[in-house]
């Protein structure tokens, strides 16, 4: 199990690889969310995404000889594009499993970045069945999403990082409010926390319809979403809460947040007029929470993680109309 000694080890291997993203404000949008807020842009690191830091954890923790042979990953394209990297600056071969419903920008970067790209339909085939017979067929190492201790580990490191920025702000109360899909960034940093800033408290984020792990923590057990497709969110759409990040979950965060999509896509544009940065769907779910969603907030400090910017100009141009309405 990931612990705080193996998230300090991803820290160093990390160092040098992947940034130390910015700890960002803005008072116009304090004023909206009625009390301090900070958002974490990690819409910012390598690749657009937080997925680098695990990918990268996950890689290189391999030995040479079990690198050499490559690696596979499935993901709708932000995972997809963290391994596909991590691979290629550590001279492994890489297959990625991606939906075919995956943004193009994303399907398109990740081929850039060297990765084979095998396309698959997430409402009627499962990833995990054709990742499992690829890594057999071709040797090839499973790089998860989330379910595994190596990339918690390196997710981890954002909440590392929060510790130690929030510190600096003077902040070491706060809530912490987190993106969720299978909840590998979520668990990852609220076990930093509970190591070095442990006043803060993790709260998953998740869009409306896609809200298994706000439901499996009310209900105290796993409980699956009814549909694995049509959300703009779908950097954070998986089944079901993962085995090894939901027991985590259960133990460290609290209770769930549910966002609409109009919700993050507003959300969207305020980070852009506000913070000059580009947050996807599913990256902007926590600072929407954040901002319209404040009564379900208990702390005066909150710290939102912009998960992730990769987003297609068309879904943007969308986020900034809201501007105007």
């Amino acid at each position: 199990m990931t612990d705080i000694a193996m998230i300090e080890a991803a820290a160093a291997r990390l160092k040098g690889h992947v940034l130390r993203t910015p700890l960002l404000s803005s008072p116009f949008l304090d004023e909206i969310a009625g009390r301090r807020l900070l958002v974490k842009a990690e819409c910012l690191q390598h690749t657009g995404s937080f997925k680098a830091r695990g990918a990268w954890s996950a890689v290189s923790a391999l030995t040479p000889e079990v690198r050499a042979q490559g690696v596979l990953a499935y993901s709708s394209g932000n995972h997809a594009q963290g391994v596909a990297r991590a691979a290629a600056l550590q001279g492994a071969a890489c297959v990625i499993v991606m939906p075919s419903d995956a943004p193009a920008l994303k399907i398109a970067n990740t081929k850039a970045l060297g990765a084979e790209v095998v396309l698959y339909d997430r409402a009627t085939e499962n990833r995990e069945e054709i990742g499992a017979a690829l890594a057999a067929e071709r040797g090839l190492t499973l790089v998860k999403p989330y379910d595994d201790p190596q990339v918690i580990a390196g997710q981890a490191t954002t909440g590392l990082e929060i510790a130690e920025q929030a510190a600096e702000e003077g902040v070491t109360v706060a809530e912490v409010l987190v993106p969720c899909g299978g909840g590998g960034l979520t668990s990852g940093i609220a076990l930093a926390l509970e190591a070095k800033a442990p006043a803060m408290r993790v709260r998953p984020v998740e869009p409306e319809g896609f809200d298994d792990t706000t439901r499996s923590l009310a209900s105290g057990s796993v409980v699956a979403n009814d549909r694995l497709a049509g959300s703009i969110c779908d950097a954070i759409i998986t089944p079901r809460p993962g085995e090894l990040t939901f027991p985590v979950q259960q133990r460290l965060s609290g209770p769930g947040l549910v966002v609409t999509e109009e919700e993050a896509l507003r959300a969207m544009g305020l980070a852009f007029l506000r913070l000059k940065v580009v947050i996807e769907p599913g990256g902007a779910v926590a600072l929407a929470a954040a901002l319209f969603h404040g009564a379900e907030l208990a702390a005066d400090t909150a710290i939102a993680v912009a998960s992730g910017g990769n987003v297609d100009p068309v879904l943007f141009a969308r986020a900034l109309a809201t501007l105007d309405a």
